[in-house]
This record gives C-alpha cells, structure tokens and sequence, in this order.
C-alpha cells in the first residue's frame, strides 16, 4: 500500500491556521462569547490584602446587603477538598484560610451580573494578624525560607577537585527575572449543573483533565461526572496549565450550590496579582576554564522564587539544571536547584518551563570567559560545543546522538554576515559616541518531552462519516499555535484526503480522557502521532474491505488525491466510504501514542528524559543610548531547526513570536512588588511587554530545511513552541556587548535581566566610573 500526496492541506505544506480568518474578523468564539444560558450568575474573587498571616475574621453583612448578590462563597463551603495543588502536596487551596501572599483568592461573591459581584467584593471585612513576609530570593536564601519541593543535583565527573586544579577560574552571581504571561483572553470559567452530580465546564485551560480533577476534588465527585470543553483559547504560554484550576473549580462550586450556570472572569489586574508567573532565579557560578576558553568545570546553583506554594516549582527548576549546559559540554559539573518559598503567589508554568532560566545562566558563563580572556564569546561557545560521538555526555548522563549545532551555527555565521558586521561594529565604538552597538550569536539546544514520563502519551478519536467527512478530535488543546491545523493535516495525509474534508472539534474530556497538558512543546509529537494511529486502524479494516470485495492484494490498494485505487479501478473516497458504511465497517478509532524509549530517575539524577533536542541560533544586533539607557533592536537574524516542518507558515511564526516574547522578558518586561508585598506591575500601565514597534527593524527567520528528525516522530518533525523562545539570548549579550564598550571589552558588564534601559544605564556608569 502506498500513498500519494496531490492533495490539498497535507503535511509539510504551508497551510493557514484554521482559525486565522476567524482571528483577525472576531469571529472566532471564546469562552466568554458563548450565548449565556438563562439566569446566568456571575462570580468573582476577594483577594488578600496582606502579604503573610491569619485570618482572624471574616463580615460579609455589606457584601450580602448589595442588590443583585445571590451569596459569598468560602472554605466553608467546599465539601470536597480545599485544594488545587497540581501536585498533591495540598498546598495551594482555593479559599485560603491562613494567608501567604498579598492578593491570595480567600472568597467569592455570586451575583446576578459581574459588575455586582466585582463591586460587592470589595465591601467584606476582613482583620488579620500579620506575620513578616518575604518576597525576594536573597532574603529567602540569607532568611533559611523553608523550600517548596524537594531540590536536585545534577553531577558529573569531581567539580570541586577540578575547580582547585583549574589553570583560570571565575565565579559570580546573576538575577534572571520573572515574566507575566499576558495572554490576550484572561483567565475565564464557566460551569453549567447537570442532572445528579453532572456539571459542564467551559474552561480556558491548558489541561483539561486536570480541571476535571480539580473540580471533582473540590465537589468531591467522580471524574466522570464532570465534563470540560476548551474550543480554543487566546494565549497560554504555560499560564493556563495549572492556573486554570482556580476558576473552574469556583464556578463549578457555586454552579452546584446554585444550581444554575455560573461564569467567572476577573480583570487583568486581579487576573495578575492572583495568578502565578515565570520564576525569577539567582544564579550562582564557579567556572574553571583553560587559556582558550575550555571549560574543564562548573559549579552552579540555581534558586528560584516559586511564591507560596509548590505548584510546579520541582520539574520547573529541575529543567532548568537539564539546559544550563545548552549546546556545551562540561567536563566536571556540578548543578543544583534550590527552590525557595517566598511570599508572593506560587509561580508556575512558562514557555520553556525553567530551560530559558537555566540557559541564560550557561550562556553568562561563556560571556564571562570570553571577556576574562579577550576573546569573541562565538570563539569560546565553539570551543565548548558538545561533540557528536565524543563530548556529548550531558550532566544529567543523557547521550547526545542528534547533534546538528556546528552545522546550525556556521550556516547562520555565514548567512548573518556576522563577523564583518561584528569588526565593523567594534570600529564604530571607537568613536566612544553617545549611541554605541552590541552585536551576538547564540545557539539553543532545547530537550523535547515531558520529565515527568507518564505525560508522554495522547489519545485521538477520528470518525469518519458515511458521507466521507471526518470528524477528528484529539487530547490537545488550540491557544493559537495552530495545533489542530497540523493534527488534521497529519490526518489529511494519512487518508490522502483535502483539508478541507476534515472537521476539528473543540478537546473535550468526554471524548478522549486522561489528556496532558498541551505544554512541553509536545502538542502536535504526542497528539499528531495519536491520530495518525487512529487512522491507521481504519485503514486497516479498510483495506481489508477493498481486498475481500475486489479480490485483490494488499499492494493493489493506495489511497490517493481523494481517490482509492483498488487493482485497475479508482474509486472517489465518498463512494467508497459509502460503500465500507454499507458494508458494515467499523468507521470509527480511537488513537493512542507514548514516546517511546524515555526515562528518568531523579534521585540518581540520571536517564533520559528528552526523547529528542531541537536546535537553533540567532544573531541580534542593537544600539544603546549611553545618555538614557534607551535601546533599540537593529536585526536579528535567525535559523532554526524544526525538523521537517509539518507547516512551514505556522512554525516560522511560533519562532518570530516566540523570539519577540523572549526578547519582551530580557529587556522590558519587569515585575516588581513594593515593601508590603503587594505587585505593583499588574497592569498594561506598569507592564511594558513588547509593542510591535520594538521588534528588531530588520528581522530575518529561516528554517533549516535540511534536518529531519532521526527519530521518529510524526512525519520526522520537531517541537517548536518553545525552543525560539531562548534565541532572544542574543539580545541580552548583544547588549552587553555595547555596554562592554565603555571600557573596550575589558569588563564583563554582568547584566541582570530584565535589561531595563534603568540597569543598562547603570552599567554603563558603573563602566565609567571603573
């Protein structure tokens, strides 16, 4: 049997979003644009109002006096659980009883319309007893703030011993901020009861399942009587994995209580304030290093801010040891985590989940060396690159056996113009003029799979009806990175049928259960694979079908450009799945996929937890205002490594946006909480992410069309959701660079990120002033 690929829409074609047109029209429905069943109660949050302490009273005679309010919901109306930890450790409750961070969710108001419920929220009465509170890194570290989850060590080889035997060593410290993830649509829920225990939740989440355990935690009820329905959402970034649970379990608490449908939405100040972010870190670094710039050790410690909970701190900083090597090799290496509660609320998921912290730590150690000897940091990250059949041991005793980096960076070196436009850049400086310019190149090495193993599988249900229409639904969930174009031009290929032919329908947990969350990079390896297996099974029993009736062998029968080919006959698809219906076959399967060959054992600190790595690398040049800290991104250039891109079109803008996003959480996206703990950058006001205004003026992105997977994922493809992310590296350094400027390279300016103009400002002084 063999396939033809004449068809419209299949893989590796460029394809637009199926929800593109919708997109840009408002067309395209979101939780809060559903029609509004009758006598719909809207519900809304009353948050802390102090960083840590207890609760010492509660008055809501104010709240329950406004018109319009039906009642108030506390801890004392959940009968199930008060928790929604992601991981079990019953520390994240939904009404919190003791308080452990300023704006932490302690009740909700249920009203007629939303504007009520917002208003009442504010009339309750609450009195506390205060306790200290902390809210930054170094004070939780020289404070002993206990940790949230227990820390890891990644070890190789005998660092301490091969830092005392070093010919150069080098140690320091660098902040690495937080990120707010600012998707476009907020948080939302609605739930609508059912007959018995059963309620639907329209939820925009990440994890579907994961609501549906929440919320029957909470109800205390049975999985199956819950439902959760995500057609699309606008934007996750990884903030709707665990945050989502929050509010479909307090509109599935007051659906039932009420018994009437119930939808909650917060304004984006609350949505910020009471939703976790991207952890900020506090990297600490020993490195030894010989005369040309080759590590021989590295001693690093990575503290993290996780808030006031567990959340998914432990895998989150756990990968963020797995990429503080990125594309290099160390020979005695010694990684730890330490994360640390603070009193702000509990960070979470977030695009690379840890891998762009632990990253941009590896890549300060390169800058350090290179400056320490004199040298381009494209000199020392080369002299370092893992090795393909040596070298290529990672600290966490992963073999690297797909290693295209070399070939990745030369071919941007070149089609970059890098190292005349770098000379030329240093000629420029040397008129110590008030604008000075930085120029860098970075390379991304980036593990693709889940670390917690058991994620690594997805389901798929794929009808096809007797009119030859299919109707494909699957485990992951659309927030606008065109997985379910690429899931159904996956399916259009199996069945050599147009895209158009296919249906894809909103991820529901009635339909395919036990989904993980659409995170990881891993939406369309895992959900891709998983409806290429459903259709598989029934072209199986189709196959069969055209044999037996046809009398004809397996290799007379091709699907092909919306055809059968059966023997010296070819028949239209419609007729013969009509034909099949007729029949009697089974029209219908369920898909199922696990990566294979993945493992991990944490406390040995060793395994494999990646299935495979994607590879990438960007040049960005930039100009620095010495006078003002002000900066602007000239170019940036990039080439990125995809596999063999299941949709060129869709993958190219995952890089752009995700080099943008990146480059946003570098430069000038800041969080900042004030002296009572209280987030003060809540707010398109006092959050500045990029405009499209900032992007680099020049901006070239390719793809290199030459790799293809040596594993075998769907169609030999790569993930691309979060690997561009970490190429806005070279952002930073190249602005580094500029700044390094003032004294001719001599210093490593050591800039902390975000890289305000405020800090580059005052790095350039600090230059000055030697």
């Amino acid at each position: 049997m063999s396939n033809a690929t004449n068809i419209q829409g299949g893989v590796h074609q460029t394809q637009k979003h199926d929800s593109a047109h919708k997109h840009v029209s408002g067309q395209a429905e979101y939780i809060d644009d559903i029609n509004e069943p009758s006598g719909l109660l809207h519900a809304y949050l009353g948050l802390s109002e102090i960083a840590n302490g207890k609760i010492t009273s509660m008055d809501f005679s104010a709240v329950e006096a406004e018109d319009d309010v039906i009642g108030v919901l506390t801890a004392a109306d959940i009968k199930g659980e008060n928790d929604i930890s992601p991981t079990g450790k019953k520390d994240d409750p939904v009404f919190a009883e003791n308080i452990d961070f300023h704006g932490q969710p302690i009740f909700a108001v249920v009203a007629k319309t939303r504007d009520a419920a917002r208003r009442a929220a504010k009339l309750a009465k609450i009195e506390y007893e205060t306790a200290s509170h902390i809210t930054d890194i170094a004070d939780a570290i020289a404070q002993d703030y206990p940790l949230v989850t227990e820390p890891l060590t990644l070890q190789r080889g005998d660092a301490p011993k091969a830092l005392e035997a070093a010919e150069n060593r080098i140690n320091g410290q660098m902040r690495i901020g937080g990120q707010d993830h600012f998707y476009l649509e907020g948080h939302i829920a609605m739930a609508i009861p059912g007959e018995d225990d059963d309620v639907l939740v329209y939820s925009s989440t990440q994890h579907p399942s994961e609501v549906q355990h929440m919320v029957g935690h909470v109800l205390d009820i049975p999985s199956h009587a819950i439902t959760v329905n995500v057609r699309r959402m606008g934007g996750g970034f990884g903030g709707k994995e665990t945050q989502s649970n929050l509010f479909a379990a307090v509109a599935a608490l007051a659906a039932k209580k009420y018994n009437q449908a119930v939808k909650i939405r917060p304004d984006r100040d609350d949505d910020m304030i009471a939703t976790g972010k991207r952890h900020d870190f506090l990297v600490d670094y020993d490195v030894g290093f010989e005369k040309d710039g080759k590590i021989t050790a590295l001693d690093a410690t990575f503290a993290a801010r996780c808030g006031n909970s567990a959340d998914l701190s432990g895998p989150v900083t756990d990968r963020a040891l797995f990429h503080a090597d990125n594309c290099y090799y160390f020979p005695d290496v010694t990684l730890k985590s330490k994360p640390y509660k603070t009193n702000t609320v509990s960070n979470t998921a977030f695009r690379g989940f840890g891998g762009p912290q632990g990253m941009l730590g590896g890549e300060r150690v390169i800058e350090e060396i290179a400056y320490a000897l004199g040298k381009d940091p494209l000199e020392i990250r080369k002299a370092n690159f893992y090795g393909e059949t040596s070298r290529n041991i990672t600290p966490y005793h992963q073999e690297i056996n797909d290693n295209i980096i070399g070939q990745i960076v030369e071919q941007l070196e070149t089609s970059s113009d890098y190292q005349a436009r770098r000379k030329a850049i240093i000629e420029f400086n040397k008129n110590k003029g008030i604008i000075r310019k930085g120029i860098a190149l970075t390379p991304v090495k980036f593990g693709i799979s889940f670390t917690a193993t058991w994620y690594n599988q997805a389901g798929a249900l794929v009808h096809i009806y007797n009119d030859g229409s299919i109707h494909l639904n699957h485990g992951g969930t659309e927030m606008g990175q065109g997985l379910n174009t690429k899931v159904a031009q996956v399916l259009a290929d199996e069945f050599q049928v147009d895209l158009s032919r296919i249906k894809i329908t909103a991820t529901n947990t009635g339909k395919v259960p036990n989904t993980s969350a659409t995170a990881a990079s891993s939406g369309s390896d895992l959900n891709g694979m998983a409806a290429a297996n459903a259709a598989h099974q029934i072209k199986e029993r189709l196959i069969k079908f055209a044999r037996e009736t046809h009398n004809v062998s397996e290799d007379e029968i091709a699907f092909i450009s919306n055809y059968v080919q059966i023997g010296n006959k070819k028949i239209s698809f419609d007729e013969f799945i009509h034909s099949a219906y007729m029949a009697r076959v089974q029209l219908s399967a369920a898909g199922f996929y696990k990566t294979p060959d993945i493992h991990w054992d944490r406390e040995a600190g060793k395994g494999r937890p990646f299935y495979y790595f994607a590879y990438g690398a960007s040049v960005s040049e930039v100009s620095i205002d010495t006078l003002t800290g002000e900066y602007q991104i000239d170019r940036a250039d990039i080439l990125h490594d995809v596999g063999k891109s299941l949709n060129p079109a869709i993958d190219i803008g995952q890089i752009e946006g995700g080099f943008v996003q990146g480059m946003g959480w570098l430069t000038t996206e800041e969080l900042w909480w004030d002296d009572a703990g209280r987030l003060r950058t809540h707010a398109p006001s006092t959050y500045k992410i990029p405009l499209a205004s900032d992007r680099p003026r020049i901006f070239n992105v390719s793809l290199a069309d030459w790799s293809e997977n040596r594993e075998m994922t769907i169609r030999r493809s790569k993930a691309v959701g979060e690997p561009p992310f970490m190429l806005a590296n070279s952002v930073l350094e190249a602005l580094s660079m500029a700044v390094a400027s003032e004294r001719d390279y001599e210093i490593c300016p050591r800039l902390d990120a975000p890289a305000t103009p405020e800090r580059v400002l005052l790095a350039v002084e600090k230059l000055k002033g030697g």
